[in-house]
């Protein structure tokens, strides 16, 4: 509520009521007075907060006090602002549990039916699934056996299990709906799964199934027997990967995190504790429960050409760009891994995912990350304000040293990949030799330590099944 007065200009306070009778959103400026009577200008800006079902809970309004009227680039950035701290109300509120939805409500995504997608529909996995539902049954709990557990975390577990007379294997996350309901984390469970549903890419997991039982909600995605990077970074003699591993395992996850953004997706969490390897060593990124999804609207355009006779030369080919278009201002992350803006709490958008790849392949050559203090308060004191050091006692080439320093930059703005995206980090000189359209096609290099590849259900008897069996039906 604002106090009107002789000068509060009619229409525009028709503007106002128009937008909520109308549900849209608004800016205008009016002469607005204090309770003592003095007038003043007000930058006004009302905007509808909806639900998950599309429909308004509530108006966020958010207004710019001024002694006067502003004019053209003033009234802009004004504009700008207002429209900022609105959308930031937004996202806040967001993480709060829907005042709308029942308690049954909240998982109800959870039972929806998933549907293959084109790049996966005709595996062996997915044959399998399929014709179980042919059968015209739901996928539930039911249907599969567990074979042994395979991580735990603060919500729930993920166990390998196996469909039932398959021999097909899958990775069932198992999601404790108490624990969610009281760390407040449904919203994260909804977007993973509506996040996971939406992937259809080599490098990253397909889901399969997703329902719920009385205590807990399921996902059911792949399995990976490769098991964890961080794991087969830890069993090489030094810690490490020699650059040409480094270089293969960094442009995957550049294509990864590419598909990702080109659908509106802020991964967030990317470390080597997730990315796990298939059998034949190719990565996939997983753990969706801290990503953002937004907006994204993907563009071609032409990279800016040098003189006459170079163009003559050669013709530089489009360049597609697509990063996700709205900041977000959660505090999520690993804090090794986390990037400065998010610290500051400055807002922050893909950009997040770059400075990420720059630990990574930081640790990945020198095994351990460049930030990393004895406290927690201590890594974000160096993350925010620590020059980047490399050790001239570990041997890495310069252009992986330049391509570090250069995703590692604190200024967003300037970091690589904010520009054109995962473009330009494609085109540097470490990347040189990457067929980045056959990558999924390349033999992954030899490893001092070789790949450990699981042999699913090995060294579980009959018995060990059984109890298994009957500790996951327990459990669930």
């Amino acid at each position: 509520r604002f106090l009107q007065g002789p000068e509060t200009d009619r229409d525009t306070v028709r503007k106002i009521r128009d937008a909520i009778d109308n549900q849209t959103e608004v800016t205008v400026q009016l002469i607005n007075y204090t309770k003592s009577g003095k007038k003043f200008w007000n930058l006004f800006h009302l905007q509808p907060m909806r639900d998950q079902k599309g429909d308004v809970q509530y108006f966020i309004g958010v207004q710019l006090d001024g002694t006067e009227h502003v004019r053209d680039a003033a009234e802009k950035e004004g504009v700008m602002l207002i429209k900022k701290t609105a959308e930031n109300i937004d996202e806040a509120a967001k993480e709060l549990p829907d005042a709308n939805l029942r308690l049954e409500d909240l998982w109800a995504n959870h039972s929806k039916v998933v549907l293959p997608k084109p790049h996966m529909k005709d595996s062996a996995s997915w044959r399998a699934i399929q014709k179980v539902c042919e059968g015209g049954e739901n996928i539930d709990l039911k249907h599969f056996r567990p074979v042994k557990p395979l991580g735990s975390g603060d919500t729930g577990s993920v166990h390998l299990v196996e469909l039932l007379n398959t021999g097909e294997y899958f990775a069932m996350k198992a999601m404790d709906k108490s624990v969610m309901l009281n760390r407040n984390k449904v919203h994260r469970a909804t977007a993973e799964r509506q996040i996971l549903d939406m992937l259809d890419h080599p490098f990253l997991p397909t889901l399969y199934a997703s329902f719920q039982t009385k205590t807990h909600i399921c996902l059911i995605t792949d399995y990976y027997p490769g098991g964890e990077l961080f794991l087969l970074l830890d069993r090489q003699p030094l810690k490490v990967l020699r650059e040409d591993a480094v270089r293969f395992y960094a442009a995957e996850v550049v294509i990864a995190l590419e598909y990702l953004h080109c659908q509106g997706i802020i991964y967030r969490d990317l470390k080597p504790e997730n990315i796990l390897l298939h059998r034949d060593g190719h990565i996939s990124l997983t753990d969706f429960d801290l990503s953002c999804l937004t907006s994204c609207r993907p563009q071609v355009f032409l990279p800016e050409e040098g003189n006459k006779k170079s163009r003559r030369k050669s013709r530089s080919s489009p360049i597609f760009f697509a990063e996700p278009m709205r900041a977000s201002n959660s505090f999520v992350g690993t804090e090794e891994y986390i990037a400065p803006e998010i610290i500051t709490g400055a807002g922050h958008t893909s950009a997040v995912d770059w400075w990420a790849l720059g630990i990574l392949l930081y640790e990945m050559l020198y095994g351990y990350t460049p930030f990393r203090g004895k406290t927690r308060q201590r890594t974000f004191a160096n993350i925010l304000h620590k020059d980047i050091r490399f050790p001239a006692s570990v041997s890495v080439s310069l252009p992986a040293r330049q391509l570090i320093y250069r995703l590692l930059h604190r200024d967003p703005a300037n970091r690589m990949g904010s520009y054109e995206g995962s473009n330009e980090i494609k085109q540097h000189p470490f990347f040189r030799g990457i067929n980045w359209a056959l990558v999924r096609g390349t033999a992954p290099p030899k490893m001092d330590a070789p790949l450990f590849s699981d042999d699913v259900g090995k060294g579980m008897g009959d018995a060990a099944a059984t109890a298994a069996a009957d500790n996951h039906t327990d459990m669930f």
